[in-house]
């Protein structure tokens, strides 16, 4: 199976990089949020306001890339492709982590863009937490690109995936505190945002860019983080197969 999930991927990223477009406009949102956004919260954070913002414009980044990466399977199930996929010996499986697989390659690739023009406004981050941070955006990629395939297959009406996933992926963005720390809000906003697994990726994120790297906060993220993917992925994995069997 190894050998299938690397040419789908394959596949996958070559189809993926020919269409460059969608991925500068997929990061585009977020690198103007640094530069439109990220200035206007130094007025009511401080200097530190990079530190926490950037890490929260890669969530963003998340939500939006691998969120919503189902969308392109909306698209392969409409036109047969997938019908074509199924015929071939590759293992339902490996149709999914493949696809998954570029996701989450392609939305590193994107981080790393976003951090750089973060440097550029003067965030600082040291390098050992560089490569954490990047390493816990993995399992978060790849659960949110699961669980988007999974909605994509079990829509019966596929036009209605992007304004659904939208309403799931906004609510999302807005609880984990990725604007603005939820340390601010009221007590019922703040439970109701502990209860989603974004919360505790920004939060670890800003610990690992600040280089704590053996804080509770850091342990907390990359554990629910681990658990949010093997969990979508069971989901994806399992809907996947339903689908193509």
């Amino acid at each position: 199976m190894p050998r299938d999930i690397w040419l789908i991927f394959r596949h996958q990223l070559r189809l993926t990089l020919g269409g460059w477009l969608g991925l500068v406009f997929g990061v585009l949102q977020p690198v103007l949020n640094l530069v439109l956004f990220g200035p206007l919260l130094g007025t009511y954070l401080g200097h530190d306001s990079w530190q926490i913002f950037v890490p929260g414009v890669l969530i963003q980044l998340s939500l939006l890339s691998a969120g919503l990466a189902g969308f392109g399977i909306v698209f392969d199930a409409r036109f047969g492709v997938l019908e074509r996929l199924r015929v071939t010996p590759a293992s339902r499986l490996a149709l999914l982590l493949g696809r998954v697989l570029t996701n989450t390659v392609v939305l590193l690739g994107q981080a790393v863009i976003v951090i750089a023009a973060g440097v550029a406004f003067g965030f600082r981050v040291p390098v050992a937490g560089l490569l954490i941070g990047l390493a816990l955006l993995v399992p978060l990629a790849a659960g949110l690109a699961a669980l988007s395939y999974a909605f994509a297959l079990t829509l019966k009406r596929q036009e209605l995936f992007a304004p659904l996933s939208s309403t799931f992926v906004v609510p999302m963005l807005l609880l984990s505190g990725a604007m603005l720390p939820m340390s601010a809000a009221p007590g019922w906003l703040d439970a109701v945002s502990r209860a989603t697994p974004f919360r505790y990726g920004v939060e670890a994120l800003r610990a690992a860019f600040a280089g704590h790297y053996a804080s509770t906060t850091l342990a907390a993220g990359l554990g629910v983080s681990a658990a949010f993917a093997v969990a979508a992925l069971a989901v994806g994995t399992r809907t996947f197969t339903r689908q193509h069997s």
